[in-house]
């Protein structure tokens, strides 16, 4: 009985943690995708061309 308990805690923890990893990508996707679209609109929002990190 024990090693059945075992196998199925084993079988779920590590079904929840490849969703969990899923997820955590699907969100480092969303992150990239929204900061290259702010470095881009800022980056041609200034008239400098230059964008607020970059010092002359």
């Amino acid at each position: 009985m024990v090693p059945l308990l075992v196998v199925l805690l084993l079988a779920l923890i590590l079904f929840g943690l490849g969703f969990a990893v899923k997820v955590l990508w699907w969100i480092a996707i969303a992150a990239l995708v929204i900061w290259l679209l702010g470095f881009l609109v800022r980056g041609t929002g200034t008239g400098s061309g230059h964008g607020r990190w970059h010092r002359r």
